[in-house]
């Protein structure tokens, strides 16, 4: 009996040893799935391969970024003030011009003669003048000889009416002579009322006559300013100080009355133009301080006109500029805006990540504590403050965020390995 205990106790105890090694190959076999099953649902990646950035938190601007370029705030279309035909060109688009600069000489025949034509004209309208002028002195002189022989002639027939009063009385003159007398005293002085009013008469008709034709010889005069201006504007000049801009006329051209023929800018006098997206172009005032890049240097400058219109998906922006600009600032030269529209008090943010603006929730990948390893989690971001964007919440200060381009990774797992 003793025995077939012993022998008993001997094949438990083999099956109780076979029993642990199974149990120890299946914990190796359940780590090595785990490991394999973890490498497979993992991505790889050199941390040199991705940009890694910390939440930050504080003050920063929020802004509206632009594009466009810089044009003269002084702007002078010049066009053809007659038909003509382009006889000469002076100078291209490009050159610095002063308000005297001839850049374009225009020909037209048929204005030449005009010209002559209107000043022969006001030659004879200033002779009929003359004319008119020296007669009406004849005229007046004349009615005031008559009018003074009359007087003559009634201060004579007084005299003798007031002898012939006093003979009378005494009955030396008859009364029949004093009558007479008397009555062409009377027929006298009539005339001269008369002839007074006569000269009064022609002096106001002279002096009608003579306005009528004054304004006759002042429409010449004008007529005749009026052509040699145009005929003047032949010679194209610049009109101010600046540069020409376009010149969209050629050699030989044959210009109608409208027809634009230059325009000139000014070369100090300079406003950033720029184009904004249209949800953010909601944000921009006028008032606002913005920061123009001309790629020379950076300028101040603040927004003085926000158009209505929405065109291409974007509205256009005004930013004057001050007067005193970096060497070698010019119209048209392409630059980029930063338009301030409101300062973040203490708010956490980070550089804007790829392919993320202002409102976007998107899923980045966090670096985790070990340093090693990177999971996806979503984060609201809010207002964009330039370079930077506002974190809203799925960050915490000084968290580590992956922001360079990682949408290769995200289709092939939530979690990478950096190396």
């Amino acid at each position: 009996m003793d025995i077939v205990k012993s022998k008993v106790k001997k094949k438990n105890y083999l099956l109780n040893k076979k029993n642990i090694s199974i149990a120890g190959a299946g914990f190796v076999l359940i780590l090595l799935f785990g490991w394999t099953k973890s490498s497979l649902t993992s991505v790889f990646v050199e941390r040199s391969d991705v940009v890694v950035e910390k939440v930050k938190q504080g003050n920063i601007n929020a802004t509206v970024e632009g594009y466009g370029k810089l044009i003269s705030g002084k702007q002078q279309l010049i066009a053809a003030q007659t038909v003509s035909k382009v006889k000469e060109i002076i100078l291209r688009p490009g050159a610095h011009v002063t308000a005297e600069s001839v850049i374009v000489k225009l020909e037209n025949p048929e204005l030449e003669i005009e010209v002559e034509n209107k000043k022969y004209d006001l030659s004879l309208k200033k002779a009929s003048l003359m004319l008119q002028e020296i007669s009406n002195k004849r005229e007046l002189l004349q009615e005031s000889a008559s009018l003074a022989e009359v007087k003559v002639e009634f201060e004579t027939a007084q005299m003798k009416r007031k002898a012939e009063e006093e003979l009378y009385s005494k009955g030396i003159v008859s009364k029949l002579t004093f009558e007479s007398s008397l009555l062409k005293e009377q027929q006298l002085k009539k005339r001269i009322s008369i002839l007074n009013q006569r000269f009064e008469q022609l002096k106001l008709s002279q002096e009608v006559s003579l306005r009528i034709n004054k304004e006759q010889v002042k429409q010449s005069e004008s007529m005749l300013a009026s052509a040699q201006l145009r005929a003047e504007k032949l010679i194209v000049r610049a009109g101010f100080d600046g540069v020409l801009q376009r010149l969209p006329v050629e050699l030989g051209q044959s210009l109608n009355i409208g027809d634009e023929i230059a325009l000139i800018g000014s070369v100090n006098e300079l406003v950033a133009q720029v184009r904004v997206p249209q949800g953010s172009a909601q944000y921009v005032a006028v008032g606002q301080k913005a920061i123009v890049d001309t790629r020379i240097d950076k300028v101040e400058g603040i927004v003085e006109r926000v158009e209505p219109i929405v065109e291409k998906n974007t509205v256009t922006i005004e930013i004057s500029l001050p007067e005193k600009l970096p060497l070698g600032t010019r119209p048209q030269l392409n630059v980029d805006a930063s338009i301030i529209i409101d300062t973040l008090i203490g708010v956490k943010y980070i550089r804007r990540p790829a392919h993320s603006k202002a409102g976007d929730r998107k899923e980045l990948y966090h670096i985790l504590k070990s340093g090693n390893e990177a999971k996806l989690k979503s984060i609201e971001f809010g207002r964009e403050a330039g370079k930077f964007i506002e974190i809203v919440s799925g960050a915490q200060f000084g968290d580590e965020i992956i922001i360079s381009d990682t949408n290769e990774y995200k289709d092939k797992s939530s979690q990478l390995i950096l190396r």
